[in-house]
């Protein structure tokens, strides 16, 4: 072990490195960040990826979490188009922090309605 260089003595030395993250993790990351940017469950999203001049294009297919309509206190903030177009701009920004993968366009192709209440933590 005496070749391995801890990351600080690297660092310091100017070493530079490469990460590659696989398609399939950038896949889940993805799904993942739909997920939660939708409030439906991870397992419910299917995420297909293409590469466009350098950047990517995202299609996820998912449900999407809607309050029902006996829950006053519970109303899902703004309307439907408003709720896409902001997990659109919340999965390209988290996808680029999270994998750096840079995210040109993101197509959600709501495949249904998630009507189940969701639960408070406390």
């Amino acid at each position: 072990m005496a070749d391995s260089v801890p990351v600080d003595a690297a660092a310091a030395r100017g070493l530079h490195g490469r990460t590659k993250i696989t398609s399939r993790a950038v896949r889940r990351v993805v799904s993942a960040v739909t997920a939660d940017a939708l409030s439906v469950s991870a397992s419910d999203v299917s995420v297909e990826l293409a590469d466009h001049d350098g950047s990517l294009t995202v299609i996820a297919k998912t449900p999407i979490h809607v309050s029902p309509l006996g829950d006053v206190g519970r109303r899902s903030s703004g309307t439907l188009l408003e709720r896409l177009t902001a997990a659109q701009t919340t999965i390209r920004d988290r996808c680029l922090q999270l994998t750096g993968s840079s995210i040109g366009r993101v197509d959600l192709r709501i495949t249904g309605v998630d009507l189940r209440e969701r639960k408070r933590l406390s």
